[in-house]
């Protein structure tokens, strides 16, 4: 089983949220981490508006320590079935399928998630 860790994780675990303990292994387990794209463009553009550019690569840069999924044309039409089926967005679609794909739990503070099976959700304390 692979791990993947969405954007609201990865954000909490390099803040050290309160909820960041529950995200530490997946995020710590290089071999079964796949992080799709899509996740890398959120948490970047969150650290840019919110810190700055030298410190958005030092982030990304840890998250490539996990396979990278690019968004292929495959992925991207399951992306789209499932957006419909769960009525999810553009993003959280693109995750979902990747984790099916990947065979991966989803670890997210995301409530879009919290009804899916392959997601483990935690509640923002």
């Amino acid at each position: 089983m692979n791990n993947l860790v969405d954007s609201s994780a990865w954000l909490e675990y390099f803040v050290d949220g309160s909820n960041a303990k529950y995200f530490a292994k997946a995020v710590e387990d290089e071999k079964s981490l796949i992080v799709p794209a899509i996740v890398i463009y959120e948490v970047f553009k969150k650290i840019l508006l919110e810190k700055d550019e030298n410190t958005a690569l030092k982030i990304v840069a840890h998250m490539k320590l996990g396979k990278v999924i690019e968004l292929e044309m495959d992925l991207a039409m399951l992306a789209a079935r499932l957006s419909v089926e769960n009525k999810l967005a553009m993003a959280d679609s693109v995750i979902l399928a990747t984790a099916r794909r990947h065979n991966a739990i989803i670890w997210t503070m995301d409530n879009d998630f919290e009804k899916i099976p392959e997601a483990k959700y935690f509640k923002k304390q």
